[in-house]
């Protein structure tokens, strides 16, 4: 197939996550007010966009609570610098199992709400972006299943539409996006889907580019994707994402190594990617190129 780079590159910071890295590195922010710190020093590094979720300002465990989220994107939007925001709303579909002979009930750390609950965050804060995880998976260890079914997804998809906040398709595997397409044809995503590629996170697409390519293939061309890998895998996967026509992702979310030995802050992870971006000939976009090519809705959020 020939080779089609992307020429004009958007950059998106993941800057925190909800994985239990919190103890791994004193980089990986905690407070709504570091983790916006940190998407603003990531936004002036040349990210376009920061992805965000929030964690418990004590502890560092995920969270799903209003009260963290507005003070986060608060602080981010009264910056003197501008990023698009982009808001996970992955958070609420996590079912873990008891043992093989017994697996009901559930057990500490299940975490299930309902689609309106899911989207809460998103409705008060109204980001320009959130995520919508496209398909039920087993997720990386123990008997922890991240889920996501049909009726879930078009609802909190409805739900995201109707807010006219773009969902960003997170595509584990190639049936994800299968059904991101029967959304789209389903009236319940508009055409011109925006998809993060998501390679090599156990047990979902493994971390190969013969699985890359696959996925690239199957990503409509009108659609927008953005691609990452875990670890060592975050900055190749920067270049195969803008070789093979994409968009990058980086940040503590995904990797928390600068180099061997040498923890990153995420500002330095978006400077190194952006470095990859443009020494391979692309140039790196900002947010007010991105919400153009997106056609993104900056709005204000309630109350």
């Amino acid at each position: 197939m020939p080779l089609e780079m992307n020429r004009e590159v958007f950059i998106t910071c993941a800057v925190t996550g909800s994985g239990s890295t919190q103890d791994r590195s004193p980089h990986v922010p905690r407070s709504p007010q570091q983790i916006a710190e940190s998407a603003i020093d990531a936004a002036k590094a040349g990210a376009a966009v920061v992805h965000c979720h929030v964690r418990d300002p004590e502890t560092g465990a995920p969270s799903r609570k209003l009260e963290l989220y507005r003070e986060l994107t608060d602080r981010i939007r009264d910056a003197d610098v501008d990023v698009v925001l982009n808001l996970t709303a992955g958070m609420g579909g996590d079912m873990v199992f008891g043992g093989v002979d017994s697996p009901l009930p559930t057990v500490d750390g299940t975490d299930m709400v309902g689609a309106a609950e899911r989207v809460a965050h998103v409705a008060e804060c109204l980001p320009e972006i959130c995520t919508l995880d496209c398909g039920t998976m087993n997720f990386a260890e123990a008997d922890y299943v991240m889920t996501n079914t049909p009726g879930m997804l078009t609802a909190m998809g409805r739900m995201m539409t109707e807010l006219r906040v773009k969902p960003e398709v997170e595509a584990f595997d190639t049936g994800h996006l299968w059904y991101a397409k029967q959304l789209v044809k389903d009236g319940v995503l508009e055409p011109g889907a925006l998809v993060q590629l998501c390679m090599g996170v156990p047990w979902g697409a493994p971390d190969d580019l013969n699985t890359f390519m696959a996925m690239v293939n199957n990503v409509p061309d009108s659609w927008t994707f953005s691609a990452f890998g875990l670890g060592r895998s975050q900055m190749p996967y920067v270049a195969a994402s803008v070789l093979a026509g994409g968009n990058v992702r980086v940040g503590l979310e995904d990797n928390l190594m600068l180099d061997r030995g040498v923890l990153a802050t995420n500002a330095q992870l978006v400077e190194r990617a952006a470095g990859i971006v443009e020494n391979l000939g692309a140039k790196v976009i900002g947010p007010a190129e991105v919400r153009a090519k997106l056609g993104l809705v900056k709005q204000a959020p309630r109350g």
